[in-house]
């Protein structure tokens, strides 16, 4: 690593310490030929392939920013997109791979929204799962239904909320 007081090129190690909850090292280092000391940031890159096949790195940022959308107008806060974006990005991590695609991402992004808001849930859903008609919102309140009982959900209560939710629009 260079000395970026002197250019020299070589530096020693003096500390190294995890940050981020071990997504990244921070290593403090010192140049034998000045005698300073400087910080470096190690990270590992994560990339994320698009459907038109163009690779760019993962954004924590346009988790949140994608997330915000579904849930506008709903009681959810800065903090808890923030939470649910290091979910996601800490979901898509674990996988192991350098590079995962898109539809990914957006998979992981479902569980954790999930769970903080049902109706944001909705909303994200119909547009990544590409909702066509009422059915597709009946069928996904349904599945939310089963779910909060422990199975089986009740068909007529989720078609009236699938109807109320297409009246108040997205």
């Amino acid at each position: 690593m260079r000395c970026p007081y002197c250019r020299h090129a070589d530096s020693r190690v003096v500390d190294s310490r995890e940050v981020d909850d071990g997504s990244a090292i921070r290593r403090r280092r010192s140049c034998p030929e000045c005698g300073r000391r400087f910080t470096t940031l190690e990270t590992t890159a994560l990339h994320v392939l698009k459907r038109s096949g163009v690779s760019e790195p993962f954004s924590r940022d346009k988790v949140v920013a994608g997330v915000r959308k579904a849930c506008q107008g709903r009681p959810v806060d800065e903090d808890a997109l923030a939470v649910l974006a290091q979910q996601v990005e800490e979901s898509v991590r674990a996988t192991g791979s350098a590079a995962v695609d898109s539809a990914d991402v957006g998979l992981a992004i479902l569980g954790p929204l999930r769970a903080l808001d049902e109706v944001a849930y909705l909303r994200f859903a119909s547009v990544y799962r590409a909702f066509e008609s009422l059915a597709d919102f009946e069928a996904e309140i349904a599945g939310l239904r089963a779910d909060e009982r422990g199975g089986g959900g009740d068909e007529v209560t989720a078609a009236r909320a699938g109807r109320a939710l297409a009246r108040s629009g997205p």
